[in-house]
């Protein structure tokens, strides 16, 4: 589970931001059972899903990009780049402090009974910093530590990190949690198996995730799964299938053959059933529909395999309603049996008055005349500024708790429009 995410210096995060899913004691006594899980080992009650909120531009989708990019990062930095290739991590760049310094990340989290803490720093030319350090029982061990390229392993626990370093086979541009885990070592490889699972939705969701869905269908099981959560949303559609169709199908000159997605609706004579009506998804059906056929895969499979799912504009072409559902299932005790999170951000602010979400899952973006992004959350607010019964989504939209557009400019447009009318 993740227990702590935190960059600096990256994109429209000039200096430290950090997503806590810590749960505070402000909401103690507020939905502990469905929105918390308790990690006995460590003494850790954890949040299972985090909302963010903001204005446009105030950095809500940078704060997911900058975990997507250490997750891509920590995935690729040994094996698709080469000595000299630049890094692609883009600084703060509105302050000439800080363009030409390096961007910071750090994830805290467990996995398997053991808790770990990894980071580096890292601009355009090199690794500046690294470190891990884990806690299989009580103590927090440094596993290594690494300066440019002085590296300072562990000489009980990280011996392949010795041979790695003895034999000069780290870059200064990639990592050594990297290398060390292309080498099996077991401790980077766990490491880098919980990155390669944490699962980031973003952009052009789509392509991405249009052979994984039809992989799922393929199979009975997924089939069902898929199935029931599209019923369950009251779409129309009463059955699914698989069709392989030929590039003169669609007028294609691409030879290759392809899969699609067929949706079966029922067809009516007055108010008698009388067969069924065969829809292309990417063709017949709404964008809202695909959009929510695309992100059932990797729902079903966070929520089965009690990973971490993270997604940009989640409540975009979907009804508030139905993003509701959505999260319930993850904040539910009896259907997140594994502790699955989600993370997302919204303008949905509907959710505010939902009863869905406890204050310390509330986050806010917010942007000052700098251009410089702050991340907090509503209960970092002091108990008698907001109370766990208000109501937030009023409170939110009229400004009480800011992150929401300065918008006394567009008096100022008004009249600068009239005055435009007028001359024309």
């Amino acid at each position: 589970m993740l227990i702590q995410f935190s960059i600096k210096n990256f994109k429209t995060f000039k200096n430290k931001a950090t997503l806590s899913f810590v749960a505070s004691n402000y909401d103690k006594d507020t939905r502990v059972s469905e929105n918390i899980s308790v990690d006995e080992q460590f003494n850790l009650r954890i949040l299972k899903s985090a909302v963010v909120y903001g204005a446009n531009a105030s950095g809500k989708s940078k704060l997911l990009e900058a975990l997507d990019f250490m997750k891509y990062f920590v995935l690729n930095s040994s094996r698709e780049s080469q000595k000299g290739d630049q890094i692609k991590v883009t600084p703060f760049r509105l302050n000439e402090e800080t363009e030409n310094e390096p961007s910071e990340f750090e994830v805290i989290f467990t996995n398997n009974n053991v808790l770990y803490r990894y980071g580096f720093e890292v601009n355009r030319d090199v690794i500046v910093s690294e470190w891990l350090y884990y806690r299989p029982k009580t103590k927090e061990i440094e596993l290594f530590i690494r300066d440019l390229q002085d590296f300072f392993p562990h000489k009980k626990e990280f011996h392949k990190g010795k041979t790695l370093v003895k034999e000069e086979l780290v870059r200064d541009n990639a990592l050594m949690l990297s290398v060390a885990a292309q080498f099996n070592d077991p401790i980077c490889n766990e490491v880098v198996k919980w990155f390669n699972e944490l699962n980031v939705i973003s952009g052009n969701y789509e392509f991405s995730l249009r052979d994984k869905a039809i992989q799922k269908i393929k199979s009975e099981k997924g089939k069902e799964m898929i199935l029931s959560f599209l019923q369950w949303a009251d779409l129309g559609i009463k059955n699914l299938e698989i069709r392989k169709i030929t590039p003169q199908n669609l007028m294609d000159m691409n030879s290759n053959p392809f899969d699609v997605v067929i949706t079966h609706h029922d067809k009516y004579r007055g108010v008698e059933k009388i067969g069924k009506v065969d829809f292309y998804l990417n063709k017949d059906e709404s964008e809202g529909t695909q959009k929510y056929f695309y992100i059932l895969s990797p729902i079903i499979d966070a929520l089965v395999n009690g990973s971490i799912l993270v997604i940009d504009e989640l409540d975009a072409k979907l009804h508030p309603n139905l993003v509701e559902k959505l999260v319930s299932l993850f904040n539910s005790k009896s259907f997140n049996t594994n502790n699955a999170q989600l993370i997302f951000n919204t303008q949905d602010t509907n959710l505010l008055s939902s009863g869905l979400f406890r204050r310390d899952q509330i986050l806010f973006t917010e942007k000052n005349k700098f251009g410089e992004a702050r991340l907090f959350s509503l209960a970092d607010f002091k108990s008698d500024e907001v109370r766990k019964n208000e109501l937030f989504e009023d409170n939110y939209v009229r400004g009480k708790y800011g992150a929401v557009p300065y918008l006394n400019f567009f008096e100022e447009l008004t009249d600068k429009l009239s005055q435009y009318e007028n001359e024309k």
